[in-house]
């Protein structure tokens, strides 16, 4: 089991925030499995890999206020809004990161599975449900931890995520669909709870424990979440003198 990492105060954070803190706890312990459950305002995250002008739609997200950022993890482009719970796990690359992170996705499917949902790993960093995906998940290795984190759509906006990414058509074409929203689908359509409820039972299945970060350590990942409102870091460019 892992240990829950709490915050003192419980407030609406910028998604860079919650990616400073990854960050912070895996440099503060050096061992150990840590855990913890997260939800931003409409954001838009896309991998360390990617073209912010090819896979983000900028227009429809300056037009409805979605925030944009870049990860340090690889993967694909996600939306994120208060109806997904953002989750992360840090730890420890025991045998190699892809070990690590498929047997987290073990975790999280089977976590599910006892809601009574038929959850399914599929590919290198989904999880489905009926055949439609529910999470996606991505990894970054630090010298000597990983950190793996992902996304848990319950009640997101469909209409929202799939008009702000733009997913390469032949990726579609590949899964048979013609759209993001047919490929996706909530959980909440699936289970008689709320989103509460449901981030309760997430962060029972994971962790057995738990810690709480103190008013300094996080004034210090918000100087941390700095570096992911850089253009320089968004764009994945160097400015121009």
């Amino acid at each position: 089991m892992m240990t829950q990492v709490l915050l003192p105060e419980e407030k609406d954070r910028p998604l860079a925030f919650y990616l400073a803190m990854e960050e912070y706890i895996a440099y503060k312990y050096a061992s150990g499995d840590y855990f913890f459950v997260w939800r931003t305002g409409p954001s838009v995250i896309f991998g360390r890999n990617q073209s912010l002008e090819s896979e983000v739609n900028l227009e429809y997200c300056r037009a409805h206020d979605i925030k944009v950022y870049r990860r340090k993890s690889g993967g694909g482009c996600v939306y994120s809004d208060r109806g997904n719970l953002m989750h992360s796990c840090i730890t420890s690359p025991e045998r190699d990161a892809a070990f690590v992170f498929h047997r987290y996705m073990q975790w999280v499917a089977l976590a599910l599975s006892r809601l009574g949902v038929d959850a399914q790993v599929s590919g290198r960093n989904d999880i489905t449900v009926g055949g439609r995906k529910v999470s996606g998940n991505a990894f970054h290795l630090l010298p000597r931890r990983c950190i793996v984190h992902g996304t848990l759509l319950f009640d997101t906006d469909m209409k929202a995520l799939e008009q702000s990414v733009n997913p390469p058509e032949e990726k579609l074409a590949r899964r048979g669909i013609s759209s993001v929203r047919q490929r996706v689908a909530n959980l909440g359509d699936m289970l008689d709870m709320d989103m509460e409820t449901f981030a309760g039972h997430i962060v029972r299945s994971m962790c057995g424990s738990s810690v709480m970060l103190d008013p300094e350590e996080v004034c210090r990942i918000e100087e941390m979440s700095q570096e992911y409102l850089q253009d320089a870091f968004l764009t994945g460019k160097e400015p121009k003198h």
